[in-house]
């Protein structure tokens, strides 16, 4: 048996006990793998019946071009379906979201707008106005909306809603989804419900956005709008497709758990999932004490953790945000290892003749090139040597004349593993920023006593 095209390999993705990660959960936690959609996520199901609700009401005609803010997931769906189906494809995406998504996105052929995440969706600037006046602007096109347009939900109450009360054989007792655009936990919740109305359904937010505090209090309050990491849930504003009388409750969970607990899921249960399927763990697992041993709770998986390389699988992106532990060396251990020493270094302006000495008298073989205090490059023994057998009379000459570029810069947080992919045959060692706005290095001599304790 074959497909006729990648688009019917949707869906239909499978159902995965959960072990270690939730072992302090007393109930039965199954995960629904999106990632095993042809796109890596969930959004393959609602780009594809976006576009195909489209075409049947004639608002996405043949050779015309699909204009959409998104996160990444679903520009990927609706870029997998253009190619197929023979459209153009222009997104409009935030500077919050991985590199790896905007990477992605074109590769498969689509423009990609990155715009500021800081602002009011009303701003001209933001990524909903830009995709919007786009719409405008470029003739026979069609923008999805996946937030207000209903084929999104709808696509989970046809598809995914069905799969998990066949794969559960009716004994799901709570659906745990974490909540952007809405479409997934409406569409699946409302299925669900009809199916057995005692289900519950729980909503993943995170601080920073409206949800939470709208389903219990029915107040829409700016004051809770502020900028967060999580991808993938939450909102500034209030989606058509967010159904809260489908959502029974909404737990909100930090950037910095969210994060962690992405890495987690791949560390204890060897699956690979992106940041909001962290989020719903790390949400569940705040709700443990709700639960019982009877009860059969189905958490989504998203999407891929490939599109977070570059962030919540990147220790060194992590402890820039204060989110990890020093479980490894980092910049600031290793200084605190070594003895103390004055930086040795030599002004641009002195004399190779003087450079030489200087690195004679203390034995060392490269030394820091300064200007006014200012790191401005480096001189080695090497470069000294070549300058000199090429022209001797060099000696009288300014350092700056054959100095190369500086050691690398790091902070007091910059992890081992990073420091000594830095130094190499080029860089003996790097520069360390403190917080007084005074300098420190580290050679390859100093990583390893650190290393040796």
């Amino acid at each position: 048996m074959w497909y006729n095209n990648i688009l019917e390999t949707i869906g239909n993705t499978p159902l995965v006990k959960l072990n270690q990660i939730v072992k302090d959960i007393p109930a039965t936690v199954l995960a629904k793998i999106e990632t095993t959609n042809p796109g890596n996520s969930i959004k393959d199901r609602m780009a594809l019946k976006m576009i195909e609700d489209a075409e049947k009401s004639g608002k996405l005609k043949p050779g015309g071009t699909i204009i959409e803010g998104t996160s990444g997931n679903t520009g990927m769906g609706l870029a997998m379906a253009a190619i197929i189906k023979g459209y153009k494809c222009i997104f409009t995406t935030t500077d919050k979201q991985s590199k790896e998504k905007v990477d992605a996105l074109r590769a498969f052929g689509a423009e990609v707008i990155v715009c500021p995440t800081n602002v009011e969706p009303e701003d001209p600037r933001s990524y909903y106005s830009v995709s919007s006046r786009l719409e405008r602007e470029v003739p026979n096109s069609w923008k999805p909306n996946q937030y207000d347009n209903l084929s999104n939900s709808q696509a989970h109450y046809e598809q995914t809603g069905p799969e998990i009360w066949e794969q559960t054989e009716g004994k799901i007792t709570h659906l745990l989804v974490g909540v952007g655009t809405g479409g997934t936990i409406s569409g699946t919740g409302k299925y669900l419900k009809e199916k057995n109305p005692n289900i519950q359904v729980w909503g993943i937010d995170t601080y920073g956005s409206v949800f939470k505090k709208y389903k219990e209090t029915g107040i829409f309050d700016k004051n809770e709008v502020y900028p967060y990491i999580t991808e993938g849930i939450g909102e500034d504003f209030l989606p058509a497709n967010v159904d809260f009388d489908t959502i029974d409750l909404f737990e909100k969970v930090t950037d910095k758990d969210a994060a962690l607990m992405t890495r987690e899921i791949c560390r204890q249960e060897g699956i690979f999932v992106g940041n909001s399927a962290g989020a719903a763990i790390a949400g569940l697992l705040q709700l443990k004490d709700q639960l019982k041993p009877e009860d059969v709770v189905v958490v989504i998986f998203h999407d891929h953790g490939s599109r977070y390389m570059g962030k919540m699988y990147n220790e060194d992106w992590l402890r820039e945000r204060g989110f990890l532990k020093d479980e490894k060396l980092t910049a600031s251990t290793i200084l605190a290892k070594k003895e103390s020493s004055e930086i040795i270094s030599i002004d641009c302006e002195k004399t190779i003749s003087e450079a030489i000495n200087t690195m004679n008298t203390l034995n060392i073989s490269q030394i820091p090139v300064t200007q006014k205090g200012m790191f401005v490059g480096k001189l080695a023994e090497g470069d000294i040597l070549k300058a000199l057998l090429e022209n001797p009379s060099l000696k009288s000459a300014p350092v700056e004349s054959i100095m190369t570029s500086s050691f690398p810069f790091v902070d007091l947080n910059t992890s081992i593993d990073k420091i000594s992919s830095l130094i190499n045959k080029e860089n003996s060692a790097v520069l360390v920023e403190l917080p007084d706005g005074r300098f420190d290095i580290i050679t390859q001599y100093d990583i390893i006593n650190a290393i040796k304790g």
